[in-house]
């Protein structure tokens, strides 16, 4: 149990990343982040504003776990403690605003289901399933990056 406490209670840099507890989910973050802004570009918009929203909070997501993800892999991270703030605040936004852009996604796959696209119908169901998992790894990173800002 002290190994595990021991390897939060540092920010990682370089490789470290692809090995500590809360930073290996950077790279499934971005794959189905990734997943469910294709599948949602990938349909026919009908309501204009909440397929709005999921794109961008999964662009603005993607872009910004990327640039995020960077910023711990070449070491640009030297105050630890304000980091590690930053990382569970980050976190925590990114997951409430997938949270939101999932129900959005999910109403507008629940009315679409009686139209005459099949296709996008289940485009969309793909995305809304990639959608609540990018929320749950979110959610995930949120609560580790929480714990391992308190080991500070």
């Amino acid at each position: 149990m002290a190994s595990n406490t021991a390897v939060m209670a540092s920010l990682p840099s370089g490789t470290g990343i692809c090995s500590t507890v809360p930073d290996v989910l950077y790279l499934p973050e971005l794959v189905f982040g990734g997943l469910v802004w294709i599948l949602v570009a990938c349909t026919y918009v009908v309501p204009n504003n909440p397929q709005g929203w999921v794109m961008f909070v999964s662009v603005f997501c993607f872009f910004m776990t990327f640039i995020w993800m960077l910023v711990f892999a070449f070491g640009g991270h030297h105050n630890k403690s304000s980091w590690a703030a930053a990382d569970f605040a980050y976190h925590g936004i990114a997951a409430f605003f997938y949270l939101s852009a999932s129900v959005a996604l999910a109403i507008v796959t629940l009315e679409m289901r009686n139209s005459n696209i099949v296709q996008n119908y289940h485009l969309d169901i793909s995305a809304v399933v990639f959608s609540y998992v990018t929320t749950l790894l979110y959610f995930i990173h949120t609560i580790l990056s929480a714990i391992r800002w308190k080991t500070f």
